[in-house]
């Protein structure tokens, strides 16, 4: 507690010209005005830190369980369509120990939307493809030159396997000033056959491959193993490593 009184000598308290800031809270400090006509000063001050209440620093190392869920996603507008590419999460499945286990890897949704006018999309007829992990590997890895293609069946295994067809195209441009998305999507069940495809230039085909190598990982579920690592458990994970022989390839 923080305590300055201002008065002067000889003491002359005057009752009826008494300030304090927020006096109905006593942590605070308080100032009292004795006589505010003298001329000599003087100063007294007294901190205590007994009660003084200093935050937990441990707090902040851990995550907030209350972070809202966030929605982010990448657009380009072209004249005849327009792609968003937006980021899912992985799945996990808590075990009997306590622990989390992968049972289903993140992916990157591709949403395609024809123009109803001019910098207008009909977001209602649109289309998407769900490219996995391995297809996004295909995508970055690919040249100037380079192109690949994915054919998906959402009723695989099911029994309207072979009723929904869905080919996707990364194809270069003819200039090599970048490569169209083509998306074609045959749907028996909506007697629907609709081709959308958008030109992607150098630039915005570069942030595409960036976002992806950023978010690999985290659609592997690696992000979670890493925030797991604590110091106390380090030893743990280096003797298990040692009982395969880790220890002797990195001694080599």
């Amino acid at each position: 507690m923080l305590n300055l009184s201002i008065h002067s000598t000889p003491i002359i308290q005057n009752p009826k010209t008494p300030f304090c800031l927020n006096p109905q809270i006593s942590s605070l400090p308080t100032i009292k005005l004795l006589n505010p006509i003298s001329r000599k000063l003087s100063l007294k001050c007294q901190y205590s830190d007994q009660q003084q209440q200093r935050p937990d620093v441990s707090s902040y190392s851990q995550p907030r369980q209350d972070t809202p869920k966030v929605f982010i996603g990448h657009s380009i507008y072209k004249g005849k369509a327009a792609l968003t590419v937006e980021p899912r999460p992985p799945e996990f499945a808590p075990l009997d120990s306590g622990a989390f286990k992968l049972t289903k890897e993140g992916f990157i949704l591709l949403q395609f939307a024809p123009a109803a006018g001019v910098r207008q999309y009909d977001w209602s007829r649109k289309q998407v493809f769900s490219l996995s992990v391995t297809e996004i590997g295909s995508i970055i890895s690919l040249g100037a030159r380079d192109s690949c293609e994915f054919f998906h069946d959402p009723f695989k295994g099911k029994s309207d396997e072979g009723r929904v067809r869905k080919v996707l195209k990364v194809e270069p441009l003819p200039d090599g000033s970048g490569h169209f998305f083509n998306l074609s999507v045959q749907n028996k069940l909506l007697n629907m056959d609709e081709s959308i495809y958008i030109p992607v230039t150098k630039a915005e085909f570069a942030i595409l491959i960036s976002a992806f190598n950023f978010a690999v990982p985290y659609l592997l579920g690696w992000h979670t193993f890493v925030n797991s690592i604590k110091p106390e458990g380090a030893a743990g994970l280096n003797n298990a490593n040692s009982r395969f022989g880790a220890d002797l390839e990195w001694s080599r």
